[in-house]
């Protein structure tokens, strides 16, 4: 199941939380009609402005409540987004507010690691793709950039004419551990397309962050972001001798070298260097 499902989906409520953040009754379906265009029209804003340098969108997150309506928006170049002296972002909050009718509020927040962001990673690698570079020697790039920084895993598929072939076949490549099928393991997802002049190829990526701990929840960035604490049945499990599952021959039952022997997991230790830094700039009517 784990291979065929979306890794969001198969995790959401468990570890994964949800992208749109609102209650509707009868306007459900035209509040979900708004959401997506106001995640394409964000993307398309920020990143084929003419007149502005390029701004990378990995996701966008929206709140509402009544009549208003935040937007998050997580990308790697938050000065792009902002604009100088916050000229471009406010003029984002305008379009939004012409565009949905209510009070928009954009708060832009910092990917500090995009290689341990999968939307990222498919979306460039689609466009060496583009630029005609290797197929293998920018998925070789791309892995090696990724467990540089402390992912536990990545496995990247692609597939269409790879390099113009005549036939169309898919190629994957893997490095690390992907486990799709355990729920407490973050694996962050992303896709991509390559529009080449032999026809469009698809890129997938799955990207191991590490496993979180019962009581914690991904933050809202995908999976990049880290994990936080949200059930008091945490805190009570680091109250276990030998430190909850992470203990040193405690752990589950006492099976020695089985889960307890994993060396003081704890809290989970971050390996994704500065992935978990955010920057929040709040721009507001």
């Amino acid at each position: 199941m784990g291979q065929k499902i979306h890794p969001f989906g198969f995790r959401l409520g468990v570890i994964q939380n949800w992208s749109s953040i609102w209650y509707a009754d009868k306007d459900y379906a035209e509040l979900l009609q708004k959401d997506l265009q106001i995640r394409k029209y964000v993307k398309q804003r920020l990143e084929n402005d003419p007149d502005n340098p390029k701004a990378e969108v990995a996701k966008v997150d929206i709140e509402r409540a009544g009549r208003k309506t935040k937007v998050h928006i997580f990308t790697p170049q938050p000065a792009y987004a902002i604009g100088q002296k916050g000229d471009r972002v406010e003029k984002l909050r305008q379009e939004l507010e012409a565009l949905t009718g209510h009070e928009v509020a954009v708060n832009i927040a910092e990917i500090a690691a995009a290689d341990l962001c999968a939307q990222l990673v498919a979306e460039r690698l689609a466009q060496q793709l583009e630029r005609r570079i290797s197929f293998r020697r920018a998925m070789k790039k791309a892995m090696q950039n990724t467990m540089r920084l402390g992912a536990k895993g990545i496995r990247i598929r692609v597939a269409g004419r790879l390099n113009g072939a005549e036939i169309a076949r898919a190629e994957q490549s893997r490095e690390g551990s992907v486990p799709l099928h355990t729920l407490r393991a973050n694996v962050d997802y992303g896709t991509a397309v390559s529009r080449t002049t032999y026809g469009a190829i698809g890129v997938k990526v799955w990207i191991y962050l590490g496993d979180v701990m019962p009581g914690e929840r991904v933050e809202s960035m995908g999976g990049a972001a880290g994990a936080r604490r949200t059930d008091a049945r945490a805190a009570r499990s680091d109250d276990k001798p030998g430190g909850g599952r992470g203990g040193g021959g405690g752990g589950r039952g006492g099976r020695g070298g089985g889960r307890g022997g994993r060396g003081g997991r704890g809290r989970r230790a971050d390996g994704n260097g500065d992935a978990g830094q955010m920057t929040n700039v709040d721009v507001e009517a």
